[in-house]
C-alpha cells in the first residue's frame, strides 16, 4: 500500500456501481448472468490520501489505517455536473411565473441577471458561490464545471472567471452568452473573440457559445469556437435547445467536447453525434481522450423549467452516442444544482435504465470535460468512476442500491460524500 496519505477501509457496500468498463464502449451495459457491467456486491474500496488504492469484494479487503462500515448501503461516484452557471447575483422568479402561466422562454431574461451580477460586490458574489457549491456537495456532487456570461463586458466576464476559479474544477468562458442590449452583434462577436478572450485566458480551460435564434448565428458562433481554439481552449456549444439548428453539427465539425441541452434534433443530428464517436476504443484506451467523440450533455431540470420537449436521451444511448447528465443550475430556467434530481427525471420521464442514467451523470460528466482518464499534462486524476489510480470522489446513498434514486423520487439520500479523499458530508 502506498505511504502517501492515511488510507481509509470503506467495507460492507451493498452495491457499488463503479461505471469502470474497462473492456466496454462506455456506456452501461448488461454483464454476464443480466447484471448491471460496473456493479459490485458486498464490496470495499480503500483510499489512500486523494487517490483510490484498492477495489474488490469486502472480504478480500486490505487493513487500513481507519475502517468506516458502509452497512449495506450503496456507493456510487460522485456527480460530475459538467454544465452549470453559478457566478450571479439576482432573482428571476417572476419570469419563471410568467413561464408557469405559458409565456414562452427566450434568451432575453439572461440581460436581466447581467444587471444584478454587474451590480453585486466581489464578496457577494463570492458568498453566493460558495453557497451554491455547498448545495451541490451536499447532493453528491464532487466535481464541479461552471460558466462566465453574466457580465459580458471585459472587466465583469473577467471577474467572473477569476472568482468561479476560487471555487469550482472547471471553468468555462462563455462571454458568448447574449448580445448586450444596444450592441452591434458583429462589433460584440469580435470584443468575445479578441480582448475579452484574452483578459479571461488565464483562468479557463474550456470556451462556450449560445448558438441559437435570438443569440449567437452559425456564422458567429463559429467564429467565437475557432478563436477560442486557437488560443488553447477545448470547445463546447449549448445547441439545439429552442428550436431546431445548426448547433449540434457546428460542435461536431468543430470537435466540440460536448453540444448541451439539444432537445430538438434532426436524424442528420443524431447520425452526426453518432459519427463522431466511431473511431473511440473505449474509456482504457491509451488515446481515449483525444479519440472521444462530441458528449450530448441533457438537462432535465432546464427542460421541466422552460417546458420544453425532454431531450431524447433514449435515442441518443441507442444510436452509440455517448451522453452526459448535468443540472444547468442557473437563475432563469433551471435553478437547481441537484444533479439526483436530474438522475430521477432521467430514469422516470427521459427512458434511460438507473445504471445509465448513473454513468450519464458520473462518467458521462467526466468524459464530458475530459476528465474520464488521467492527464499527464497537468496531473489531474481521472474523475466520474471508481478504479485504483482514480480521484477518490465517492458518493453514499442511504440506501441498498442506486435504484432508490427512481424508487424514492425527491428523497434526501445522500448519506456521505468523499471529495478527493476527504469527507466533506
Amino acid at each position: 500500500m502506498s505511504k502517501r496519505g492515511r488510507t481509509l477501509l470503506i467495507d460492507n457496500i451493498g452495491e457499488l456501481s463503479t461505471q469502470h468498463l474497462p473492456d466496454g464502449d462506455g456506456q452501461a451495459v448488461l454483464g454476464a448472468g443480466g447484471s448491471e457491467a460496473g456493479v459490485m456486491r458486498d464490496a470495499a474500496v480503500v483510499l489512500d490520501g486523494e487517490r483510490i488504492a484498492w477495489v474488490g469484494p469486502s472480504s478480500s479487503a486490505p487493513e487500513a489505517d481507519e475502517r468506516f462500515d458502509s452497512a449495506g448501503r450503496a456507493v456510487l461516484p460522485g456527480w460530475v455536473d459538467s454544465h452549470s452557471h453559478l457566478v450571479f447575483a439576482g432573482d428571476r422568479t417572476a419570469e419563471f411565473e410568467a413561464r408557469m402561466a405559458g409565456e414562452a422562454y427566450a434568451a432575453g431574461g439572461i440581460g436581466v441577471t447581467m444587471g444584478a451580477t454587474r451590480a453585486a460586490s466581489d464578496d457577494e458574489l463570492r458568498r453566493l458561490l460558495a453557497a451554491r457549491v455547498a448545495e451541490a456537495v451536499a447532493g453528491g456532487t464532487t466535481y464541479l464545471e461552471t460558466k462566465t456570461g453574466y457580465g459580458l463586458d471585459v472587466a465583469n466576464e473577467l471577474r467572473s472567471a477569476a472568482l468561479a476559479a476560487e471555487f469550482v474544477d472547471e471553468v468555462t468562458y462563455l462571454g458568448a452568452h447574449l448580445v448586450p442590449a444596444g450592441a452591434d452583434a458583429d462589433e460584440y462577436t469580435a470584443l468575445v473573440c479578441g480582448d475579452m478572450l484574452a483578459a479571461v485566458r488565464p483562468y479557463v480551460r474550456w470556451a462556450d457559445v449560445f448558438c441559437e435564434t435570438g443569440a449567437f448565428s452559425e456564422e458567429q458562433s463559429r467564429r467565437v469556437l475557432l478563436a477560442c481554439r486557437e488560443a488553447g481552449l477545448g470547445v463546447r456549444v449549448h445547441g439545439n435547445q429552442l428550436g431546431p439548428g445548426p448547433g449540434v453539427r457546428l460542435a461536431v465539425e468543430l470537435g466540440a467536447a460536448s453540444v448541451d441541452h439539444v432537445n430538438f434534433l434532426d436524424d442528420a443530428d443524431v447520425e452526426a453525434l453518432a459519427g463522431s464517436w466511431a473511431g473511440w476504443t473505449g474509456p482504457a484506451s491509451a488515446d481515449s481522450a483525444a479519440m472521444a467523440g462530441t458528449v450530448a450533455t441533457v438537462l432535465p431540470a432546464c427542460d421541466l423549467s422552460t417546458r420544453a420537449p425532454l431531450a431524447p436521451a433514449r435515442r441518443l444511448i441507442d444510436a452509440g452516442v455517448q451522453i452526459a447528465i448535468a443540472s444547468n443550475c442557473n437563475p432563469g430556467t433551471s435553478y437547481t444544482s441537484s444533479v439526483g434530481f436530474c438522475v430521477t427525471t432521467a430514469v422516470l420521464q427521459m427512458g434511460l435504465s438507473v445504471q445509465e442514467a448513473v454513468r450519464a451523470a458520473t462518467f458521462g460528466g467526466a468524459l464530458a470535460l475530459r476528465r474520464h482518464v488521467g492527464n499527464d499534462v497537468d496531473g489531474q486524476r481521472a474523475v466520474g468512476s471508481i478504479a485504483v489510480g482514480h480521484r477518490a470522489d465517492l458518493h453514499m446513498l442511504n440506501a441498498p442500491s442506486a435504484t432508490h434514486l427512481a424508487y424514492r423520487p425527491g428523497m434526501p439520500l445522500t448519506h456521505a460524500v468523499w471529495r478527493a479523499g476527504q469527507r466533506v458530508v
